[in-house]
């Protein structure tokens, strides 16, 4: 596993609409389906950084980070 993530892709009309399963509020559109799975990208990269830093932001001054990786 790496950093992968399931796209539900619909089309509406002519446009192209998308959600992560993982990620709630990650949603993207586009007029094309690569726009829509570009914008999707974004999405999810972008709220995984916020929750990141927000996360970090109230840790205690003694708590300690460590890496994890998965996969």
């Amino acid at each position: 596993m790496r950093n992968e993530f399931t796209a539900i892709v619909e089309q509406d009309g002519p446009w192209f609409i998308a959600y992560c399963a993982e990620v709630p509020g990650a949603n993207g559109q586009g007029e094309t389906r690569e726009e829509c799975l570009a914008n999707l990208r974004q999405a999810i990269a972008l709220i995984l950084e916020y929750r990141r830093d927000e996360s970090l932001r109230s840790l205690p001054p003694d708590a300690r980070q460590e890496l994890v990786i998965v996969g």
